[in-house]
């Protein structure tokens, strides 16, 4: 069989050819036979939301190994519904990473909630973007989708999935999927989350074994402190069974990118369904019963961004970042939301001075850190997520300005995990697949592209 590296390529300049065949070593490296690791080192395992960014990147290699990528990931799924954020390889030592499979011990602490028995997983989960990778994996080559009945197998459970997150997740009762721990909307240490983390009384420091340092530089990662709340609300949801309604959690927030993925992945949903010859009405209906409530619940007018809303005290948290801005991913957001999401993306809060990336935290906030994981440093994913929002909105040359960006600072940055926005140097860990994938992505996605 071909490499994948020998596979055809677009007609593109030579530097994009090296930088595709670049970003597909990184995939390949980093493919485990099963599914792909985010980085061998830092992050050795499966994870969630990782995998449907890479899924969106490995289609345009193998529509197959793109297809197997999201189907190990649903091998962990519950039967409640959830898909968690870690699926573990069980040939890995358990120090490879922490909290490791014997911290969450999901097969027993879980089983009430229907953790399957294996393979282990978290018991937490990451941002909804799955579906609409799903659907993108299955666009790129439908007939190959149909043959295996990829389609047909992903779609239910999905939409168990966002059932999920919609009936025992809308912990506000308005309408919105809340998160309960500040990994699972995928920005792990935003300053978003310090005012409700203060409320948490940390692990003692002896239940920490913080493995992320082994690899990681400590002016990247969190703090301790943060680490050991983090620990803490990790221990109690596993204590109360991973049962949502039966764990008091000490963290509960209301995420924009979060909701605002489930939207686009609600819209992906109902043309699987126009695909498999079922109804859309259902899912057409709830991404526009969302989007209202996204709108009503999260939008600040005045900050020209949304916010999230703590639940600890109903109140929207008073930061500017990135997560504000993704809803621009939504197709049918007011037009007037869409001016201002497009004026705050060029003002002085997110125009980083040395790179075209979006930087993850307010430039002017009090605490913005250009080093530390997500207080400040630029990701590509969320630049590709608001490249498609502007692309969606019909806003090209604002789409194609960081489309560029993208592709320059991963190549410059040996395809980083993420880069300071201040001197666009290269931060965390090199060679991570999303940034390879997504990379992938913006170079070989047609532009005219259907949008679910």
């Amino acid at each position: 069989m071909k490499s994948l590296l020998d596979r055809p390529a677009p007609t593109v300049p030579a530097d994009s050819l090296t930088l595709r065949r670049g970003a597909a070593r990184v995939l390949i490296d980093n493919w485990t036979g099963t599914s792909t690791v985010p980085s061998r080192t830092l992050y050795p395992h499966q994870w969630s939301w990782d995998s449907a960014f890479i899924a969106i990147g490995l289609r345009h290699l193998s529509v197959r190994r793109a297809q197997r990528e999201l189907e190990s990931l649903l091998a962990g799924q519950w039967a409640d519904g959830r898909i968690p954020h870690i699926v573990f390889n069980p040939a890995l030592p358990h120090d490879a990473y922490f909290p490791s499979p014997d911290f969450w011990r999901s097969s027993h602490a879980g089983r009430t909630a229907g953790a399957p028995t294996a393979p282990e997983t978290s018991g937490i989960v990451q941002p909804p973007v799955h579906a609409l990778a799903a659907w993108l994996v299955h666009r790129a080559d439908p007939e190959e989708s149909s043959r295996r009945g990829f389609l047909a197998r992903a779609y239910p459970r999905l939409a168990a999935w966002h059932d999920y997150l919609l009936t025992r997740r809308d912990l506000g009762g308005g309408g919105l999927a809340a998160v309960v721990h500040p990994w699972e909307p995928g920005m792990d240490n935003s300053p978003c989350w310090d005012r409700a983390l203060q409320r948490v009384e940390p692990a003692p420091p002896d239940a920490v074994h913080r493995a992320d340092l082994d690899h990681g530089h400590p002016a990247d990662r969190p703090t301790d402190l943060d680490y050991g709340r983090y620990v803490r609300l990790a221990t109690d949801y596993r204590e109360a069974g991973y049962d949502d309604r039966a764990a008091r959690h000490g963290f509960a927030v209301e995420d924009p990118c979060f909701n605002a993925l489930l939207i686009v992945s609600e819209l992906a949903l109902a043309a699987m369904a126009h695909d498999l010859g079922a109804t859309t009405a259902p899912h057409a209906t709830r991404a526009e019963e969302l989007t209202h409530r996204l709108v009503t619940r999260l939008w600040d007018d005045t900050a020209g961004l949304f916010r999230a809303r703590d639940l600890g005290s109903d109140a929207l948290v008073d930061e500017r970042s990135v997560t504000g801005l993704i809803p621009l991913i939504v197709p049918h957001l007011p037009p007037d939301v869409v001016r201002r999401l497009r004026e705050t993306l060029d003002g002085p809060h997110f125009s980083a001075p040395a790179t075209r990336l979006v930087p993850s935290y307010d430039l002017t906030g009090h605490a913005f850190d250009p080093k530390r994981y997500w207080r400040g440093p630029a990701w590509f994913n969320t630049a590709w997520l608001i490249h498609r929002g502007l692309s969606t909105h019909g806003l090209e040359e604002d789409a194609d300005r960081l489309r560029q960006g993208v592709l320059a600072e991963a190549g410059c940055s040996e395809f980083a995990e993420y880069v300071d926005p201040t001197t666009g140097a290269a931060r965390g860990t090199r060679h991570f697949s999303w940034t390879a994938a997504l990379t992938l992505d913006l170079l070989c996605a047609d532009p005219k592209e259907p949008t679910p």
